[in-house]
């Protein structure tokens, strides 16, 4: 039992040790998509992955300031026993 879970585990991270290294490229037989009409030029895979704005917004809520203590929670009661 221990055995077949070490081998599982070893061929795990050999498997995960195995990925490319290299620059991102379409697979074989597929292209880029199309150049947007407002772009000037094809854009690259790292382009393509770049989250905008609207993907990825920043925090807008406004961070707590001071400490302030929390009013009693008359449901906060300890555990049973």
């Amino acid at each position: 039992m221990i055995k077949r879970l070490a081998i599982a585990v070893l061929a795990v991270g050999l498997i995960s040790g195995c990925g490319a290294r290299t620059g991102l490229k379409p697979a074989e037989g597929n292209a880029l998509p199309v150049k947007p009409f407002t772009a000037g030029e094809t854009l690259t895979p790292e382009q393509l992955l770049k989250l905008d704005p609207q993907a990825q917004p920043n925090r807008s809520d406004e961070q707590l300031k001071r400490s302030e203590k929390r009013r009693d929670d008359k449901f906060d009661l300890p555990p049973p026993g």
